[in-house]
């Protein structure tokens, strides 16, 4: 009888709130797990309900419910509203439901942390947006309106800076929390809001999955300091309003996500929730060094060579990685996966496929290998045309990584050069570092950063004066520690040993002559 009770309170929350799990639903609507589970349980057995498998690796698998069209149907009756009226105003159309499957990831972080906040404040509402800054608003009691902002792996600097600037032109929440991906980008984070008109607290999003109620895994961009859970709800001060959003122009009918596997159509669009935590690692890593070999991602990632070539030949079968020349086996990836890759973090997918896309210029004849000039993407033909250079820094990685974790290091991050890439004022003059990587090791309390240049050209002591002297400008300040928290080390490896030998003397004089060490 009690799960008759419950279901009115579950079809309505599952209205607002597609794809959330039943670990999530218990404490945002003040139900106990287990009596969430059972109601789904009971809703699913009367197709009422559906489920998608869902996972990542921070929050592992779990099953994601949905309303079915007889549950949307049978809720429209309940509410006496006709169903376009009731489609139109809630995500429970197709084009709000495509759009929360391309960023189920962000819905499933967002779930988890409304839940977490529901076990300290009572029961919350959650509200999604497809356009605005914000990914999604957490409606606590009195008022208060918590905003999400997620800053996916794809996404850029410039284009999230202009995504943090729009929350100051949007109607006053009471706070903002934004879920960074890496802790270089949660700094940066930091940076662009320590001036916001309202509270806002940074996290990374591994953290906030895994957290405890006493973990210090928040940070206050005015002053860096870290806290918990309790004292970021304390932050939360005073009412807030709920943004307002257009809704969309066209209301497409709900997705048939039972049938998604009979429907080439429905494939794409539950594709995001069909790949599995393994695949998706790849998959952004495959993003960040396009031309990589399966042997030099296996050391990057740190996983074995048949488990690479296992989940690489998952992901070819999927349309979303390819072997331009299958005869050396290396990876990029497909359109289709650039496409999904942009949706996912809100990315510009028009500037994605100017810069990675493989597809070629012309079309390729039977047996006729792909080479530099006749890929579209600018970046990605750039670096086949100096595969040799490209190679070598996927080889450097690969091997500093595995030594790292053999000796019981954690490499935190690597960034590929276009996140590495640093912008900054010298003077009255902006300046820039290109390098070819960096990297955080991390053993315990100690750390360690660093920036790679993969140097076969600077042979002369002029060019490795030049070569040398963005470092200078950059490190003639504060901007590495603004930057990164820490001094990276700059790592310039030579594969000749003379070379190697005259940079260390012009190094040594640069260095005194600028004053910089």
């Amino acid at each position: 009888m009690k799960i008759y009770q419950n279901m009115d309170r579950v079809i309505a929350a599952l209205a607002v709130m597609p794809f959330v799990d039943r670990r999530s639903l218990g404490p945002i609507i003040g139900m106990s797990v287990r009596s969430a589970s059972e109601t789904l349980t009971a809703l699913t057995r009367r197709g009422i309900a559906g489920h998608i498998q869902h996972g990542t690796t921070a929050l592992g698998a779990n099953r994601r419910f949905y309303l079915t069209e007889r549950g949307i149907s049978g809720l429209s009756d309940g509410l006496g509203l006709p169903l376009e009226l009731l489609l139109r105003n809630s995500p429970l159309c197709g084009t709000f439901q495509a759009m929360l499957l391309r960023r189920i990831d962000c819905a499933a972080l967002t779930y988890r942390l409304a839940a977490d906040i529901a076990a300290a404040e009572g029961p919350v509402g959650v509200r999604w947006f497809r356009a605005l800054p914000i990914d999604a608003a957490i409606l606590l009691p009195d008022d208060r309106t918590v905003g999400i902002v997620r800053q996916g792996h794809a996404a850029g600097r410039t284009g999230f800076a202009k995504r943090l600037f729009r929350l100051r032109e949007m109607s006053p929440m009471s706070a903002v929390l934004v879920l960074a991906s890496d802790e270089v980008r949660m700094r940066h984070a930091m940076r662009l809001l320590a001036d916001a008109p309202l509270p806002a607290m940074v996290a990374l999003e591994s953290d906030v999955a895994t957290a405890g109620p006493y973990d210090p895994v928040w940070c206050l961009p005015r002053t860096g300091a870290a806290i918990d859970r309790g004292r970021m709800l304390d932050c939360i001060d005073g009412p807030g309003t709920v943004p307002d959003e257009i809704p969309p122009a066209r209301t497409l009918a709900p997705l048939d996500l039972s049938g998604a596997m009979a429907s080439a159509g429905q494939r794409d669009r539950i594709l995001p929730a069909l790949l599995t935590p393994s695949e998706k690692v790849t998959l952004d890593a495959v993003l960040d060094w396009p031309h990589v070999s399966q042997e030099d991602l296996s050391g990057i990632l740190g996983v074995s060579p048949a488990r690479i070539s296992q989940v690489a030949g998952s992901l070819r079968e999927r349309g979303l990685v390819q072997c331009p020349n299958p005869a050396d086996l290396r990876l990029g990836l497909t359109d289709r996966a650039l496409a999904l890759i942009a949706r996912r973090d809100r990315a510009s997918l028009t500037a994605m496929r100017k810069r990675w896309s493989m597809s070629p210029v012309r079309p390729l004849q039977p047996y006729e290998p792909q080479t530099w000039s006749n890929i579209t993407g600018t970046k990605a033909r750039q670096l086949l045309r100096n595969i040799e250079h490209t190679t070598g820094v996927h080889r450097f990685l690969a091997g500093l990584a595995g030594q790292a974790r053999s000796a019981g290091w954690d490499v935190v991050q690597l960034d590929p050069p276009a996140r590495a890439s640093r912008y900054f004022r010298h003077g009255e003059t902006l300046c820039s570092v290109h390098p070819d990587a960096f990297g955080i090791l991390r053993r315990g309390a100690a750390e360690w950063a660093f920036f790679l240049e993969w140097e076969r050209r600077a042979v002369r002591p002029v060019t490795m004066a030049a070569r040398l002297a963005p470092y200078l400008r950059y490190y003639a300040g504060p901007n590495p520690i603004d930057d990164h928290g820490t001094l990276p080390a700059v790592l310039i490896v030579f594969d000749d040993a003379l070379a190697a030998s005259r940079f260390l003397g012009v190094a040594r004089a640069e260095m005194a002559e600028a004053g910089v060490s």
